[in-house]
């Protein structure tokens, strides 16, 4: 009698796993949505607007950790800012669950674009760093610093909600 308790378990543990799998497939992921809390202005060498950018914080260390994964989207004139307590090289950028191409401008304590990477690629998980010192990672739509000719040394400003 008790092999067929032991086999009368099994197929009991195997239909519950049957069946939480299958409620699984069923829950989906509300959409993530913008929160500006700041803006930032891009300027060119004689302090000009160049663009105007509606910004989410990241400071937290969830947040830092998140980023914008599961993000479908951003638009043109949003961007996340990472804020960190001490300017440092930045070695852990990576784009695991991020569903957009990003460039990654990486900013000095005084808010001055002191590197870039480029077009990264969306769930790639290759670590992406700065050659350089930086406290603030700015996150935007691929091509942006192509499009409105970001340079090194260019400035910026941090204007928090």
């Amino acid at each position: 009698m008790k092999p067929i308790y032991f086999i009368l378990f099994i197929l009991f543990a195997f239909a519950c796993k049957e069946s939480n799998t299958s409620q699984q497939n069923q829950v989906k992921r509300a959409p993530i949505e913008f929160k500006k809390e700041a803006e930032l202005d891009i300027l060119d060498e004689a302090d000009n607007l160049i663009i105007k950018l509606d910004i989410e914080l990241a400071e937290t260390a969830y947040e830092q950790e998140t980023g914008l994964m599961y993000r479908e989207n951003m638009e043109a004139h949003q961007g996340m800012l990472f804020v960190y307590n001490e300017e440092r090289p930045r070695p852990s950028f990576y784009m695991k669950n991020t569903k957009i191409a990003l460039d990654l401008i990486y900013l000095d304590s005084d808010f001055k674009v002191v590197d870039f990477n480029l077009n990264a690629q969306p769930m790639d998980e290759n670590l992406l760093s700065s050659k350089v010192p930086s406290q603030y990672v700015l996150e935007v739509v691929s091509g942006f610093v192509d499009q409105h000719n970001i340079q090194l040394g260019t400035k910026t400003e941090l204007k928090r909600l």
